[in-house]
């Protein structure tokens, strides 16, 4: 295999990709043309060119030759079962578009009905709202999704390895269980102050604690309408653009990233980050929702759009748009993280008295961190724990109601799953983050945001794109490895 046309030819097929993805999430087209991109691809996802890349890597010697084989492996690997699903994603896609909910006599289109449930005051009209949705998810988009699980779990074993979680730790290089384990021990380590820590912030926001809280209510408690005066819309975009400078980054990359914050029609809820040609075309999309979340939004958005601009452009394709996300995700949290930062909310916002925003900030991260542990383990009974197709909703429904201490719907067993254990990359990124975040306090102070040389510190990390993994960067950064366990700190 000729290796360099390889990378090239993976190279033109991820830009053709994320492209797509950026126009359709953005609304700016409705159709997710996926499947010709694939077409026109198709013979870099061949079951030939798999096997070749798993040999090779598997023979090959320590070092960057073995991590970029095993990226590559990884990427094909996924080609091939992105080629066979193609047809059902983009259905799912065009689905989402144009399916629309009927509540109280007003039409919702359904990627837009989170944003009106989290900013509707009336709680009963969130239900009505969040029912509607789950009905429609139920009927119209959890069969497309089933179908795509089990085509996924039938390549898997295809391909030769035993089962889709088998395959992705292979891949990945994760060790599932020793992180399931961590993120169970700070389950544990968290359950006495659990209810302390969230009733309060969920009170102020909902009117009612944990013990009669319901699934609807939580995205009015993530948006945090209480905080808006905190977070004016009109300093969305120049805070953000102002944290960059102070660390002597600039906030477009030199005309390298697209920051997109407009309303419209079809745009998904969800903030998402498209590097299209790292590092030379970046797009950053933010649905604007209002108040706190939008800041958050784009902080997170806007750290991993960074790191991708920031890539050195000598790196090989499959160091600067491949390897271990938990990196770049680690950074994307280092960013939102500074909504709860006292020091940052003072000097970018005005905000003297933060108490109230970091205490609510805290319940949501900590809701947050027990919700992915559940999600971890119910994964791992997903994608090989020998569990039956049909226990699945009511096992996951049961491990997130526990984990969160609100009941939660099983309708949403096959929705709340990312792909190839994404789960797992958000955990140890929250790790990483975490620890990064300790080593710039320490080096540069509480407002780390306004060093540049914290900035350097940063390009230079940014720069490696992600050749290491998210543990050898907190190593070369002083530490022992990442630590989930610190996080209860």
């Amino acid at each position: 295999m000729n290796l360099d046309a390889y990378r090239a030819a993976a190279e033109s097929f991820t830009a053709e990709l994320s492209l797509e993805y950026y126009r359709h999430y953005a609304g700016l087209q409705q159709e997710l043309g996926i499947e010709p991109v694939y077409d026109r691809h198709a013979a870099l996802f061949e079951r030939a060119t798999v096997e070749t890349l798993r040999e090779a890597a598997a023979h090959a010697p320590a070092g960057d030759e073995r991590r970029a084989l095993c990226a590559l492996l990884d990427f094909a690997v996924d080609g091939y079962l992105g080629r066979a699903t193609k047809r059902l994603d983009a259905e799912l896609a065009r689905r989402e578009t144009e399916l629309a909910l009927e509540v109280d006599g007003e039409r919702l289109g359904f990627r837009e009905s989170p944003v009106v449930q989290a900013n509707e005051p009336d709680p009963d009209r969130r239900a009505r709202i969040e029912a509607a949705r789950l009905e429609m998810t139920a009927r119209e988009l959890n069969p497309l999704r089933r179908e795509v699980l089990e085509l996924q779990h039938a390549l898997a074993r295809d391909l030769g390895w035993r089962s889709y979680r088998a395959m992705s730790e292979d891949l990945k290089g994760f060790d599932l269980d020793a992180l399931a384990a961590q993120t169970a021990a700070f389950a544990a380590a968290t359950d006495a102050t659990y209810v302390d820590a969230v009733d309060p912030a969920l009170r102020a926001t909902v009117g009612t604690g944990l013990d009669g809280v319901r699934r609807s209510d939580l995205p009015r408690f993530f948006r945090f309408a209480a905080a808006d005066s905190a977070f004016p819309a009109e300093r969305l975009v120049p805070a953000f653009e102002e944290t960059l400078t102070g660390l002597g980054i600039d906030p477009g990359a030199n005309g390298r990233i697209v920051v997109d914050v407009e309303t419209r029609p079809g745009k998904s809820p969800r903030a998402f980050c498209a590097p299209v040609r790292v590092p030379w075309e970046v797009y950053l999309v933010v649905p604007p929702m209002g108040g706190r979340d939008d800041f958050a939004a784009l902080l997170h958005e806007g750290g991993h759009a960074q790191h991708f601009a920031g890539v050195d452009p000598a790196l090989p394709f499959e160091f600067r748009h491949l390897g271990d996300n938990s990196i770049t995700e680690g950074y994307a949290f280092l960013f939102d993280h500074l909504v709860e930062d006292p020091e940052w909310l003072e000097r970018r916002l005005g905000v003297r008295e933060p108490q109230e925003l970091i205490a609510h900030a805290r319940a949501q991260r900590l809701m947050m961190l027990r919700r992915y542990g559940a999600k971890l383990a119910y994964e791992l009974a997903l994608h090989g724990g020998g569990a039956a197709l049909h226990e699945l909703p009511e096992r996951y429904a049961a491990g997130l109601t526990e984990a969160v201490r609100v009941q939660w719907p099983p309708e949403l067993h096959l929705v709340d799953v990312d792909p190839g254990f994404y789960t797992a990359a958000y955990l140890r990124a929250w790790a990483f983050e975490s620890q990064l975040r300790a080593v710039l306090r320490e080096r540069f102070g509480a407002a780390w945001f306004e060093s540049p040389e914290a900035g350097a510190l940063l390009r230079d990390l940014w720069a490696q794109g992600q050749r290491c993994d998210a543990g050898e960067l907190v190593s070369a950064l002083g530490g022992a490895g990442l630590d989930f366990a610190a996080l209860a700190a």
